[in-house]
Order: C-alpha cells, then sequence, then structure tokens
C-alpha cells in the first residue's frame, strides 16, 4: 500500500514540476503538510493569506500533504529539495524535521512547533537554531496553563498528564506544568501511549485516578479528541487543553494562542527572506503571546461548571 501511496505521490509531483515550468511566479513556496490537524491547517492558511497580499501574483504555493506518513512526507521534502524551492513551510514537528533533514541551503520555517531545540536536537542561541531553520513556536505559557487548573479546581488532588509518547514537545509540556503543579502540592501522574490504539487504555486509567486531565498540545490528541471525550465523559473527569482545538474536541478550558495569527506572523518572516534579503540562520523562533482563556460551553454545562468571567466562549 505504501508503495503505491509512493507512486501515485511522485505521480502527482512530477505534474505539479510540469506544471511550474509555465508559471511566472517570482517565488515558489512549498509547503508540507504532515497531517491533518485544524490548528495546524489554520497556521497554513494565515502564512499563506499574509503572503498572497503582499506579493499577488508573485508567489506561488505548492502544498502538498503526506497523510500522516513519514516516507511520503520525506518524499515530498526531497522533491521539493530537486525544484530547489525558495523556501519550505513545515506545519509541525514532524514535517520540520523532515524537511531540515533533506536540505541545509534551502530556508526552513516551521508553523505550530513546539520547541525547537528538542525537534531539531540543537541549541539555541538567542533563539536562533543556528542552521537554515527557523519559524514560529506554538507554545503558551505553560506556566499559566497550569495555574488554570488550580484556579478552576482548588480540591483537586491528583492531575493526570495524557501525551504521546512519540512527540517530544508533548513531554517538553508536560514535565513543564508537573513541576509547576507539584510546586503547588498536586500530585501528578504521567499517560503515556505510544499511538492511537492505545489513546482509548491511557485515558480510561487516567480517568479512574485522576480529579483532573491536561492534555499538550499533541498531533495524535488532536486526531482523536472524540475518543478522549466520550470516555472523560463518561467518567465526568474534566479536561484542560493546551490549545483551542483540543478543547472544542473533548475539553473543558484552554489558554489558547490564535493559530491563524501565527502563521501569519510566520508569513512575516518568510517575506523578510524572500525579498528583503532576511537571513534564516540568524532569525529568532518567534512566538505569539496573546493567549485567551477560552472555554468549551457543552462540556461546561455537561460537568456542571461555571467559569469565571474572563473566559470567553468557543464557538
Amino acid at each position: 500500500m505504501k508503495k503505491l501511496l509512493a507512486f501515485f505521490l511522485s505521480a502527482a509531483l512530477i505534474f505539479t514540476l510540469a506544471a511550474c515550468g509555465t508559471n511566472s511566479a517570482t517565488y515558489t513556496v512549498g509547503i508540507l503538510e504532515y497531517s491533518s490537524h485544524e490548528a495546524q491547517s489554520l497556521a497554513v492558511q494565515g502564512f499563506m493569506d499574509v503572503l498572497t497580499e503582499k506579493l499577488g501574483d508573485e508567489i506561488d504555493f505548492d502544498k502538498q500533504h503526506a497523510s500522516g506518513d513519514a516516507n511520503s512526507a520525506t518524499l515530498i521534502a526531497n522533491n521539493f529539495v530537486t525544484r530547489n524551492v525558495d523556501l519550505i513551510l513545515c506545519d509541525n514537528t514532524q514535517s520540520l524535521q523532515i524537511a531540515a533533514a533533506a536540505t541545509a541551503t534551502i530556508p526552513v520555517l516551521g508553523a505550530a512547533v513546539t520547541d525547537y531545540a528538542q525537534a531539531l536536537d540543537v541549541s539555541l542561541a538567542s533563539e536562533m537554531t543556528g542552521i537554515n531553520v527557523s519559524g514560529t513556536s506554538d507554545l503558551a505559557p505553560l506556566d499559566r496553563q497550569a495555574e488554570m487548573i488550580v484556579e478552576l479546581f482548588p480540591e483537586a488532588e491528583h492531575v493526570g498528564l495524557i501525551y504521546c509518547s512519540s512527540e517530544v514537545n508533548s513531554l517538553y509540556q508536560v514535565n513543564a506544568v508537573q513541576q509547576y503543579l507539584l510546586s503547588k502540592g498536586i500530585s501528578c501522574e504521567e499517560y503515556a501511549f505510544t499511538d492511537s490504539n492505545d489513546l482509548a487504555a491511557a485515558v480510561q486509567t487516567a480517568c479512574e485516578f485522576s480529579d483532573v486531565i491536561y492534555l499538550p498540545t499533541d498531533n495524535t490528541i488532536a486526531e482523536c479528541t472524540g475518543i478522549i471525550s466520550d470516555i472523560c465523559h463518561t467518567a465526568k473527569t474534566p479536561v484542560i487543553a493546551g490549545e483551542k482545538g483540543i478543547c472544542s474536541g473533548c475539553g473543558l478550558a484552554t489558554l489558547s494562542i490564535d493559530y491563524y495569527e501565527l502563521g501569519r506572523k510566520t508569513g512575516l518572516m518568510a517575506y523578510k527572506i524572500l525579498t528583503e534579503g532576511g537571513d534564516v540562520y540568524s532569525m529568532p523562533i518567534e512566538y505569539d503571546e496573546n493567549c485567551t482563556k477560552m472555554y468549551n460551553p457543552v462540556i461546561a454545562e455537561e460537568l456542571g461548571i461555571t467559569l469565571p468571567g474572563d473566559y470567553i466562549t468557543i464557538e
């Protein structure tokens, strides 16, 4: 099946390459989307919108989707490199790692990547990677997210931290939240799962032993909120989520950034690289400091919880 998928991807990419031969755009940007994720899609859209506003017909986007398959993502990245596109945008950690491995010269920008140091195994100096990679981070202030648990559930004694063990950024968030909660005298337990196949078991166990559950910004979790919602609904266990998309699917509340605006911020970085001689090697990672307290009204009603006035409704 994977060989067949690779064949069709190759054919599609060859067709795209042929089509680009007649394109008069000044700049070509390859967009590597790894998986289907609402937050990441919003970031990509914001990125494309701001560049289209600034460059119009001068910019050409080649957006390719890997459907969550690493081999397909590698094929797409290598084709971008073969074509020598002007810049590559990556929508998450996995796509960023694959694009960075494919080229050491073409500028690579990430959007919705939590921790570049962990993802790329580099030491950040003044928020710079030192290689041909930069971008924006979707890391919300984790201490403030943990503080929400204390604020909303002052009587909570046990918090379950659920994350996918294959996503390094998820573990980073869980560790930070855990450190904050432990400093407040709240016990924490990690419930790691390897993929969607054992997610349900991890959530079920967490619900049995936890007063509240925390979910980081995690791609696998984002794709499986329905599973989490069903189990937590039955157990009447509230969930604090790392971002709006996950919260709308299974959470009670979140402190979330705006992924569309994060994408626009990434697009402005790309504009500097493409048109103003911006050097990706010395371009610091950027963050969105404008986080908003939000809540899911459906789950709030189910749990009989009234949120404070500074929380806004997720629509």
